[in-house]
């Protein structure tokens, strides 16, 4: 029984180590250097402003940073920042249920604005998501 129980640690510890390299060998990783970032901004009533920048930066919230004419402000949070305004919208999950969704390209952002990596061509979309 003691056998059995070791040999359940030791397969856990084995299952931890190969997700946790699998993560850091296939995660997004940031790229060095200067970088041509296009963010669309897609409102309520769906009409959007697109800001184009170029950033040395290597996460999502330093192309928000450089992008001119867009304003933004938020929370940082155990999962980095949480994003509550872009250009002076609200969007407040805790009091109506909308929030700001995030996407590169198509797909929904894997992590949060400070921790997105960014590379040279990438489009994100920026969408306020009213509570459903």
């Amino acid at each position: 029984m003691k056998m059995r129980k070791i040999a359940a640690v030791v397969a856990l510890v084995a299952l931890v180590a190969a997700m946790g390299f699998a993560y850091f060998t296939f995660s997004e990783k940031p790229v060095e250097g200067e970088k041509y970032v296009k963010i669309e901004v897609v409102m309520a009533d769906e009409s959007s402003s697109v800001y184009e920048t170029y950033t040395d930066g290597e996460y999502l919230i330093d192309a928000m940073n450089s992008a001119e004419g867009l304003t933004f402000e938020g929370e940082e949070g155990p999962y980095g920042m949480s994003v509550s305004h872009i250009n002076e919208v609200r969007a407040d999950y805790t009091l109506d249920g909308a929030y700001w969704a995030f996407y590169k390209g198509d797909e929904y952002c894997s992590y949060g604005v400070s921790e997105q990596p960014i590379a040279d061509g990438d489009s994100f979309r920026i969408v306020y998501t009213p509570a459903q």
